[in-house]
């Protein structure tokens, strides 16, 4: 029997505008789409992963992590992003912590929210390392 675990999984991402998303994610995540069709553009992302930007009412509605990006060195990307306009959302999450200046650190585990110009909700995290923890 055949299961979905077989295969890539790609996010879409609404937004209102595409051209101002377009812009957005070239400027403040250095991302250009690798095609465009009609209101709609898919980035391509490392290991045969990526995600769309297509035009939709329902942009910025969703109160929840809409995409994520698994990164290394978190604190240095942070930084950088920082230095293009990116600003990090702040959350407490109870018992498992609070962020602080942007960044969820809980046993190894490294993580960090953001919206886009769309209002999407873009998590960037960083697993335990190897053998960590």
């Amino acid at each position: 029997m055949t299961s979905l675990n077989e295969f890539e999984v790609y996010a879409v991402l609404p937004c209102s505008d595409f051209g101002r998303a377009k812009t957005w994610y070239q400027e403040k995540l250095g991302l250009t789409p690798e095609g465009e069709m009609s209101g709609s553009g898919w980035y391509r992302c490392a290991g045969g992963t990526w995600f769309t930007l297509t035009t939709s009412a329902y942009a910025g509605t969703a109160e929840n992590t809409a995409a994520g990006f698994t990164v290394a060195n978190i604190e240095s990307l942070m930084d950088e992003l920082r230095s293009r306009g990116v600003a990090f959302l702040e959350y407490d999450m109870g018992e498992m912590g609070k962020t602080q200046n942007g960044l969820l650190s809980v046993g190894g585990y490294k993580a960090a929210w953001l919206k886009d110009s769309e209002g999407n909700i873009v998590e960037l995290s960083q697993p335990p390392a190897a053998g960590a923890g």
